[in-house]
């Protein structure tokens, strides 16, 4: 039987879909800072540390829902992951406490988790072939990418005729919507090895936890979690309130973007857009280089983007030019970093050994935004937070290096 290409699977396609509208709310997140925060008067780390949270609920569901995916059907997860995605969204509208917020982000990021990477990619990568898989993934999580180019847009165009909750509510509708495509993703033929397939979950994980460099991926993959929420949480307000002015006349204000609120939000959209194409261009360079090379060359340019960017006055020129340099990297470390556990331990489990490893990034995305929250209130600036970003991303390039990408074979 002739194989499929990437673009002709109904299980990439449907995934696509879902992952586009998961993340196309996430990212809009940073837009209601502000708005939030005004209307109840609240510290800046209030909001924040809600957002926070629900990086944090989105890490610790990861695993739970790719169990979930693996042991009783992907549909079924990603069933329950659109409903609680809702619900978050729904109970988060009506609250008017900052601890309301924190507690309702937690179903927020229980609904990422499932509708998001660890279900998705671990699906589409088992419907993928070998030679396939690498661009299979780095596609499914470019989609993240498209959501996110129209996200944070979508939600600050729509501030301009409605509340924040109305709009919580319009997206809650939206990643309803979503399960009109499921009964496309018809079930993929298994792909794993026969000794995959018999083997336990428990027996798998074992060996995992034993590798140093299962480990050393895990503590690689939390920079990247920290440098992406505390860009995508708190970028649009750092923009609005520390960037020099749009000028008249400019070719900013030609197009319609005429304050620093609008480029704050059209900033994260151009991160979405640029990392399309650095995704597709990792996931293609996965299937022929090293793919843990990739990944310390990756975090060695954002450690790169990030220094330079604080070290120069904040512009909109180079705004624009941080937001395309950052988003040509942005998740480029995604499908490197799947492809490589499915490598090193197989198909049968990668949903669950993915979102292990996602657990890692979560936390950093945790840190990320709770400390700019934290360190803004106490300083009034964003300096010292972004710093620590750049050291981690240092420190994720070289924790790769050791990592050692031959598979070994599972003991049975």
């Amino acid at each position: 039987m002739q194989q499929r290409t990437p673009l002709m699977n109904p299980v990439l396609i449907v995934g696509c879909i879902i992952i586009l509208t998961g993340f196309a709310i996430r990212a809009s997140f940073g837009v209601f800072q502000i708005p939030i925060a005004e209307e109840f008067g609240w510290l800046r780390s209030k909001f924040s540390l809600a957002i926070a949270i629900q990086n944090l609920a989105w890490g610790i569901g990861q695993p739970i829902f790719g169990a979930i995916a693996e042991k009783l059907g992907d549909k079924r997860a990603i069933v329950l992951g659109a409903l609680t995605y809702a619900l978050g969204l729904v109970l988060s509208s009506w609250s008017t406490t900052p601890l309301a917020h924190q507690v309702y982000e937690v179903f927020v990021g229980f609904g990422i988790a499932g509708t998001g990477f660890g279900v998705i990619l671990a699906v589409v990568g088992r419907a993928s072939s070998d030679e396939n898989r690498s661009m299979s993934l780095a596609i499914a999580t470019a989609a993240g990418s498209a959501g996110q180019v129209f996200g944070a847009p979508l939600a600050e165009y729509l501030l301009r005729f409605m509340s924040w909750q109305s709009v919580f509510l319009t997206f809650a509708a939206s990643i309803l919507l979503v399960l009109v495509f499921l009964p496309l993703m018809r079930a993929p033929t298994p792909v794993a090895s026969k000794v995959e397939l018999q083997e336990s979950m428990g027996a798998i994980l074992l060996k995992a936890f034993r590798d140093p460099s299962y480990a050393m991926i895990f503590l690689g993959f939390f920079s990247c979690g920290y440098q992406l929420a505390f860009v995508t949480a708190h970028f649009p307000a750092f923009v609005t309130e520390m960037c020099g002015p749009i000028l008249p006349g400019g070719v900013l204000h030609s197009v319609g973007i005429t304050t620093t609120s609008a480029l704050g939000a059209v900033a994260i959209s151009l991160i979405g857009l640029a990392n399309i194409g650095g995704t597709l261009f990792a996931g293609w360079l996965g299937n022929r280089f090293s793919k843990k090379y990739l990944l310390a060359g990756i975090y060695t340019l954002r450690t790169f983007v990030a220094a330079a960017f604080i070290l120069v006055p904040m512009t909109p020129a180079t705004v624009i030019l941080f937001s395309v340099s950052m988003g040509a990297l942005w998740l480029a470390t995604v499908p490197l970093t799947s492809g490589l556990i499915a490598h090193l331990y197989g198909l049968r489990y990668m949903g669950t050994l993915y979102g292990i490893v996602f657990f890692s990034h979560q936390l950093g995305s945790f840190m990320g935004v709770w400390l700019g929250g934290r360190m803004y209130d106490l300083y009034g600036s964003y300096e010292a937070v972004w710093w620590i970003g750049v050291g981690v991303g240092a420190f994720s390039a070289l924790i790769h290096l050791p990592v050692r990408e031959k598979r070994v074979e599972i003991l049975t």
